[in-house]
């Protein structure tokens, strides 16, 4: 008998650690989610609250996040200059690369002319479906800057602004690596509580899979299965471009890294599923900082790039608004020559940086962007205004993957990055990566407790 059980033991084991892993949690959810949506789209709409809860406790936790790894970061820095260097390297970075993505959204509009031939009438558009938060002055140059200065310095680590957040934390950590001894036992007592952080992080992390179903069921239910169908050609040429961008543009810049993108995807799987069904950024970003670390980033550097990526390194959201607004340009007949498309380029650089955590950003530059060039009514944006949900998920995977791998070409260039580590890390099996994590933990713990005796 014991020769016919034995076998199964191991696979029972198996489907056991399967179903404890977070990334296959949140496919089941997935999958669940978009079949009641389809089959009970009512229940589906009364679902939209599970996503809002999860990632209302992200919001929650991500500027204590913020606060404690930069600030510890940079209290523990030899040279300040540091900082500025590794903040310095990625500004200019993320200008880089958010040029190059809006080139190409621009080439590949040009080439495939998506809106071509739907000669809409511009009268005929319903502006009342064009969300109010797109009129406000959020996407301005005033708008940014003062998004960077907080109302209190504690109302910055209390709030939920990432900007304002970074600014303090840095402030504070340089601060503290100022001020030398006296200052030790605040930094150790926030080395600390950035332990206390990552544990209340887990805990969140482990409700991912209900905002994923509550965030399908209830996108499922509100535009049902023909939501695909709906301006298809747009999505479709979209997600190409997306996949493109992926494998070339980030591939190139992974194997110039000596490392794997896909071994790198692998990694991540779990927060880059989280963030395509949730379609939020910050709700892997403390995850995110976490497994970076464990990557052998070191955190200074991660703790600068990642908060600062996902105010200006948002390569998906580069891409979509060129491809958008010509798309939009193309259905109202209009033919933007290449100065113009030019401008626009330019104007799209500046606002894209002044939206940082507010809800369908992305959405908010493109009209802010309609608005200040003049080429077209800003009515247009009723013609994608159904299918923006469905565009922001490839805008988030590419964000969110696209900031993983700025902290590993900045770590690169700063020389505060273990290669053989990182090699390793995607390399390593489920049960390899389980041992890794458990030892990064254990570290982590050692150093907290070990700051606090001293």
């Amino acid at each position: 008998m014991s020769s016919t059980t034995t076998p199964d033991r191991p696979q029972r084991s198996r489907f056991r650690k399967l179903i404890g892993e977070l990334w296959f949690q949140v496919v089941v959810a997935a999958i669940l989610g978009v079949a009641v949506g389809l089959a009970f789209p009512s229940v589906g709409d009364d679902l939209k609250p599970l996503n809002d809860w999860f990632i209302a406790l992200v919001k929650m936790i991500v500027v204590p996040v913020v606060f404690c790894v930069i600030t510890t970061g940079i209290a523990a820095m030899d040279n300040l200059r540091k900082a500025g260097r590794i903040g310095a390297k990625a500004i200019g970075y993320f200008l880089v690369l958010s040029l190059v993505s809006m080139l190409i959204g621009l080439v590949v509009g040009n080439v495939f002319r998506p809106g071509e031939g739907m000669n809409v009438d511009p009268a005929a558009l319903d502006a009342g479906s064009i969300p109010a938060e797109v009129t406000e002055e959020h996407a301005t140059f005033t708008g940014f800057i003062s998004s960077l200065i907080p109302d209190s310095l504690f109302g910055a680590i209390t709030g939920d602004a990432i900007l304002s957040a970074l600014v303090v934390s840095i402030v504070f950590g340089v601060a503290l690596n100022m001020a030398g001894p006296q200052a030790a036992p605040l930094t150790r007592g926030i080395s600390a509580l950035s332990g206390v952080v990552f544990r209340i992080v887990g805990w969140v992390m482990r409700l991912a899979p209900l905002g994923t179903f509550g965030a399908l069921a209830t996108v499922v239910a509100t535009y049902g299965a023909g939501s695909l169908q709906q301006l298809g050609y747009l999505i479709l040429l979209f997600t190409a471009t997306c996949l493109l961008y992926v494998i070339i543009v980030l591939g190139a810049i992974m194997r110039a890294c000596k490392l794997s993108l896909f071994g790198l995807m692998r990694f991540l799987k779990a927060e880059l599923l989280v963030a395509l069904s949730t379609c939020s950024s910050e709700a892997v970003l403390p995850q995110l900082v976490r497994k970076l670390e464990m990557m052998g980033i070191g955190r200074p550097v991660v703790g600068i790039v990642i908060p600062s990526g996902f105010s200006f390194n948002l390569d998906g959201s580069a891409v979509y608004l060129t491809m958008a607004s010509l798309f939009l340009a193309q259905a109202l007949g209009i033919d933007l020559s290449w100065q113009q498309q030019l401008v626009m380029v330019g104007v799209m650089m500046l606002t894209s940086k002044g939206t940082a955590g507010i809800a369908g950003g992305a959405f908010i530059v493109l009209a802010s962007t309609i608005t200040a060039v003049g080429h077209m009514p800003l009515a247009a944006l009723a013609l994608i205004v159904g299918i923006d949900r469905i565009l922001n998920e490839g805008r988030v995977f590419i964000n969110v993957l696209g900031n993983a791998v700025a902290a590993i070409v900045i770590g690169k260039w700063e020389k505060d990055f273990d290669v053989d580590r990182a090699n390793a890390v995607l390399r390593a099996g489920a049960a390899e990566l389980e041992r890794i994590e458990a030892e990064h933990d254990a570290a982590e713990d050692r150093a907290v407790a070990n700051r606090t005796q001293s």
